[in-house]
Parts: C-alpha cells; structure tokens; sequence
C-alpha cells in the first residue's frame, strides 16, 4: 500500500512551493492537486490553475509522482489537455499521473457559460473524452470526429515520456466509468458514497467502497481485464471518518482498506481554517510512520 498527498492549489508559489518539496520530503509516494477552477468553501480565496501548478512543482522537485485529482471535461477539451499532460509529463521527467472522472455539477461546471450537464450528458461526454485523450496521447496525430469533441490532425510530438502515454487514474462508481477505468486506466478512484458521504455514518462507509469494489472486479472481467493490474486509490476527507486525528486512528483505517484491496491512501494536505484542518505535526507523523506500523 502506497500513501499519497492532496495540495490543494491555494498558495501563491513563494509559499507553495515549500509545500510541495516538504511532501517529497516526507516520503509520499505522490502529492496531487484538484483541477477545478474554483472549488466549495475556496470559491471566494485565492485559487490557482492545476496543469501550472503541477508544472512548477515539477521543477520543483526530483523524485515524488504528480497529478490531477481529478481533472474532468466541465472546463477541459481533450486536444488541449493531451498537449498540457504531454508537456508537463516531459518537465517531470515521467512522473506524471492523470486523476481523471467525469465531473459533477457546481463550482466551475458552468463557468464558461454551459448549461449544467445532466448526470446521463455526463456520463455520455465523459465516454467520449476519455478514449479520445487516449489516442492523442499515443499518437503522433489523430482525427477524430465525435458527437462532442472533434480533433483534426491533432498533434502531440514527441509523445509522452511515460509510455505508451502517462497513466490514467479513473474515477467511477457507475456502470460507464467503472467500464472506462477498467478498459483505459491504469488506476481506479473513489472518494466513498457519490451521493453524500458526509452523511454517512463513519463505521458504514467501508461498506460502499468494499461494494465498488465488488462492482470494479466485475467491470474488469467483462473487459477480460486483471484486477491486479489495477491500482486501487482512495481519497480520504469526504466521508465522516476521522483518520488524520492520530497515527493510531490513521492505522485502524488505513488497515481496514488494504484488507479490501485498496493500494493507495491520499490524505488531504492540512488547511486552516477549513475543513481540511488538522494538525500538521500529526499529519507529518502519519506521513513518516503510519503505513511502517500497519505491520
């Protein structure tokens, strides 16, 4: 089991930067960033954009993955993301890994003036997006001609570093996306229940994901698809569970997923003031010794 970071893109980068070194510092296997244009209880503060950000912290350090977490089509062409994902995979090095899902509603999904997409257009779009990024990113040009995206000898030369392109974490519960993730990821994501995780008991939310889970495994094998090859990613910090309170409380948790066959745990880099707060001292201890003590 791997343990990974959630920085949120909220520091001008004199300050930022400093964070993004410090999770390598840590040990982590891999700091991400939401690719949201505005996001919640952040709408109203400073907020900066994903692709640059990772850029920058790819400079900024040497060793640890990045990603998106997720990044969705509310905001985003297929053409222009594959040439961002390709250029700043090159500026890592290789270390880039693409969280991708298929958006919900709020925040940025109506930013540039659409209307808001039902969950079915989605779903639908979504379909679409994902194997048209696919193919640009595996090839030297691709044209394409679909019900929402369209791509006319589009160009990504020389490619990814990471081949046959950088991977693709897919977040899905749902009958499509768990069938996309299954026939185009390299990874699958969930935060628990899409419908309202925080109202959700805590002692009932390993339940949803041990059944996603299930349906993930049954996914991969109409894909005739190994679920070992498949990482298994859970973000934490939408439900009511409290793993971040102590490294005795992040154990309980952690060891409760890896028994399901999660492989990945990203926690939330602390924010004050937010309901990402916790206390840094104890997030810093998890980073260093909390998956050692799960024996």
């Amino acid at each position: 089991m791997r343990l990974s970071t959630v920085i949120l893109p909220i520091h001008r980068w004199g300050e930022g930067q400093k964070i993004w070194r410090r999770a390598e510092e840590l040990g982590f296997h891999a700091a991400y960033t939401y690719d949201h244009l505005s996001w919640r209880s952040f709408q109203d503060e400073p907020w900066f954009g994903a692709i640059p950000t990772l850029a920058a912290a790819a400079v900024a350090t040497e060793r640890i993955r990045l990603g998106t977490l997720v990044t969705s089509p509310n905001f985003r062409h297929p053409v222009t993301l594959a040439k961002e994902l390709m250029s700043v995979d090159d500026v890592s090095g290789g270390r880039l890994t693409v969280g991708i899902g298929a958006g919900g509603v709020g925040f940025d999904a109506t930013a540039m003036g659409q209307e808001a997409w039902t969950p079915k257009e989605r779903a639908e779009r979504f379909g679409e997006f994902l194997p048209l990024l696919d193919k640009l990113l595996t090839q030297d040009a691709t044209t394409h001609e679909g019900r929402f995206y369209s791509a006319v000898e589009a160009r990504n030369i020389p490619g990814c570093v990471q081949r046959p392109r950088v991977p693709f974490y897919v977040a899905a519960t749902g009958p499509r996306g768990l069938r996309l993730a299954a026939e185009h990821g390299q990874g699958w994501v969930t935060y628990g229940d899409p419908k309202g995780p925080a109202a959700m008991p805590a002692e009932q939310a390993p339940a949803v994901i041990e059944a996603q889970l299930e349906k993930l495994t049954a996914a991969c094998e109409a894909q005739g698809r190994d679920m070992a090859t498949l990482e298994k990613v859970l973000l934490q910090g939408s439900t009511a569970e409290k793993p971040l309170q102590s490294v005795g409380a992040f154990v309980d948790w952690a060891g409760t997923y890896r028994e399901f066959g999660i492989t990945e745990l990203v926690i939330h880099w602390p924010v004050p003031d937010s309901i990402f707060e916790n206390d840094l001292a104890v997030f810093e201890e998890i980073a260093t010794e909390g998956l050692s003590q799960l024996g």
